[in-house]
C-alpha cells in the first residue's frame, strides 16, 4: 500500500511506487524504443510511459534524454563481440573468423545508428560510440598480433571497417550480409598471415 502522504508524481504513471526498479525501466524502454524507433522519435513522454515511471522520477536518474542516450550505449550489450575475443577454444585466427558469425536477425548496430541520428561529434553517445569501435579495432588487432600478422594494425582497421559494412548493408538492404563478409575477411586474414600461420 502506498505511504498516506506520496503524491501522484512520487507514484509515477499506473499509481507505481517509484523504488530501485525505475532506472533499469527507464534503461529497458530505452532499449526498446532507440532499437525500433530511432532516437530522435523517441521523446521522454514516450520513455516514462513505457517504463512506467514519471518524468520527474526519470529526470531524478537522468540530467536529460542526452545522459540517457549515452547509457544506453554503454549498457548495450553486443553479445557477440566480447564473447568472441575471450573464447579460450578457438585460434587467434579462428576469434577474428568469429566476429562475422552473426545472426541473420543481428540488427543495425546501434553505435552506428546513434552516431548517424546524432549528427554531433560531442554527444556524450557519439563520443562513447567512437570509444567502443575504437576498443572493437583494438581487439581485433590484438587477435591478429597473436596470429602472427605482418601488420596487425592495419588488418585490425580492415576487419572493423568490414564488420561495420556489414552491419549497415544488412540493415539497409534487409538481407543478411554477414557470409559475404566473412569470405572476404578469410582473404584479408590468410594474406595478413605468413604462409605457415593461414589454413
Amino acid at each position: 500500500m502506498y505511504a498516506a502522504g506520496m503524491t501522484e508524481l512520487e507514484k509515477g504513471p499506473l499509481g507505481r511506487r517509484r523504488g530501485r526498479g525505475a532506472r533499469e525501466r527507464i534503461l529497458g524502454a530505452s532499449q526498446q524504443l532507440f532499437r525500433e524507433q530511432g532516437i530522435n522519435s523517441t521523446g521522454m513522454d514516450q520513455l516514462c510511459a513505457v517504463a512506467q515511471v514519471s518524468k520527474r522520477t526519470a529526470y531524478q536518474h537522468f540530467a536529460g534524454k542526452d545522459e540517457l542516450v549515452a547509457e544506453y550505449l554503454r549498457r548495450f550489450d553486443p553479445e557477440v563481440m566480447p564473447t568472441v575475443f575471450d573464447r579460450a577454444d578457438l585460434t587467434p585466427r579462428e576469434r577474428l573468423l568469429a566476429a562475422f558469425e552473426m545472426p541473420a536477425s543481428t540488427p543495425l548496430c546501434p553505435y552506428i545508428g546513434a552516431a548517424v541520428e546524432l549528427h554531433d561529434p560531442e554527444h556524450p553517445a557519439s563520443r562513447y560510440a567512437r570509444e567502443y569501435k575504437t576498443s572493437i579495432a583494438a581487439r581485433l588487432t590484438g587477435a591478429a598480433r597473436e596470429a602472427g600478422a605482418t601488420d596487425p594494425e592495419q588488418l585490425g582497421e580492415q576487419l572493423a571497417l568490414l564488420i561495420d559494412g556489414a552491419s549497415a548493408r544488412t540493415r539497409v538492404l534487409n538481407r543478411e550480409s554477414w557470409s559475404t563478409a566473412k569470405a572476404i575477411a578469410v582473404v584479408l586474414i590468410d594474406s595478413a598471415l605468413p604462409a605457415s600461420s593461414a589454413r
